[in-house]
């Protein structure tokens, strides 16, 4: 007969293998999102990933800080846990990568905006001079707001 130990330890692994495919399936569902650029669909998946990844995170700490949990698994189980972690590790690096991209993108996109709209108001511009006439106005000297969510 398994003794309580055992069965607490069957019940973690089924829990952290459980974990990682769904973590996977987020990730290869926030992937796909994030190269077809639906942001829509990555918005929706953020409550889901950081549950996932707490969860996640739990679970490696509680084995390595017990080991001796996997030694308990067949060959045939352990097989199939490194298989999945391994996906997993795939999809971080992945999900990595194109959130880098995405990121870069966007502040790409936002400094051509603001650039073309310095180049649009210094071009239209006047104020006052010194002399107490119009005069052109240099956009270094002018305020612009910029929505970061862009």
């Amino acid at each position: 007969m398994e003794n309580a130990d055992d069965l607490d330890f069957a019940k973690k692994i089924d829990d952290y293998n459980d974990v990682i495919v769904s973590f996977s399936d987020v990730l290869r569902q926030e992937n796909v999102a994030l190269q077809n650029f639906d942001v829509k669909k990555v918005e929706e998946l953020f409550e889901q990933k950081s549950k996932l990844s707490v969860a996640y995170r739990s679970m490696v700490a509680f084995f390595i800080k017990h080991q001796e949990a996997l030694k308990t698994l067949s060959e045939q189980e352990k097989e199939l846990l490194k298989k999945n972690s391994l996906e997993l590790e795939t999809l971080f690096k992945e999900n990595d990568l194109l959130l880098k991209t995405r990121m870069e993108a966007s502040k790409t996109v936002v400094g051509a905006i603001v650039d073309a709209t310095k180049m649009a108001v210094e071009a239209q511009a006047t104020s006052y001079g010194a002399q107490g006439t119009y005069a052109r106005m240099s956009s270094r000297n002018s305020a612009m707001a910029v929505n970061k969510t862009l």
